[in-house]
């Protein structure tokens, strides 16, 4: 990724700025001490080599301070292409299973994509994302008939397994800002867990159960 490769760079050049900076300055004592005693009887002569010395030495500086804040900068711009994908893969997998859900029958580029968006979250989804995902699919392949309809009756496991996946993909994509809410990672997936219930209920007719 461009990403990586700019701060590859960045490293070599912070690395040379350093090495350069580190040979300035034993030189520039050397000289200074050499200096200062050619330069004794010369008029501002010492205070003009170490004007020069100093002005050298803090270009270095920040030189050096202002591409490890570009590294830093470009850290963060790659953390958030990251996450971008990892947002990309996960709304593909709940726009995938919306489709299969809502069709209610399985066709076999059905289990293609499914296949390919597997290996995709190998390389994105969290380790409690990807624990729940295979809940989903195994519950999935057993309500599966022979035809590959699936069976009505496992609808509400099925929404139920899915409302837990939203939940561990919740928690990977913006955990960080949950804990500052001051709920817990259970207290949303309860949360969620609920909302998803009460919509499976509206949509099959059913009265909500006395709270």
């Amino acid at each position: 990724m461009r990403g990586i490769a700019a701060l590859r760079t960045l490293e070599r050049r912070n690395l040379a700025l350093l090495a350069l900076s580190t040979v300035l300055v034993v030189a520039g004592y050397v000289y200074l001490r050499y200096a200062y005693r050619v330069t004794d009887d010369l008029p501002f002569a010492q205070e003009v080599v170490l004007v020069i010395l100093g002005t050298i030495v803090t270009i270095l500086i920040t030189a050096v301070l202002l591409n490890r804040q570009t590294e830093v900068e470009l850290a963060k711009e790659q953390s958030l292409e990251f996450v971008e994908l990892k947002a990309t893969t996960y709304l593909d997998l709940l726009g995938h299973l919306e489709e299969v859900l809502g069709r209610g029958t399985v066709r076999d580029d059905d289990i293609l994509r499914l296949q390919f968006l597997t290996h995709r979250l190998a390389l994105f989804a969290s380790p409690e994302a990807l624990v729940q995902y295979h809940a989903l699919v195994d519950l999935l392949s057993t309500s599966l008939r022979d035809d590959r309809v699936l069976q009505p009756a496992e609808s509400d496991e099925i929404q139920r397994e899915l409302a837990n996946l939203s939940a561990a993909i919740r928690r990977d994509l913006v955990g960080e800002y949950d804990e500052r809410s001051g709920w817990t990672a259970d207290e949303i997936r309860r949360q969620i867990v609920r909302n998803t219930e009460e919509a499976v209920r509206i949509g099959d007719g059913r009265a909500a159960p006395p709270t």
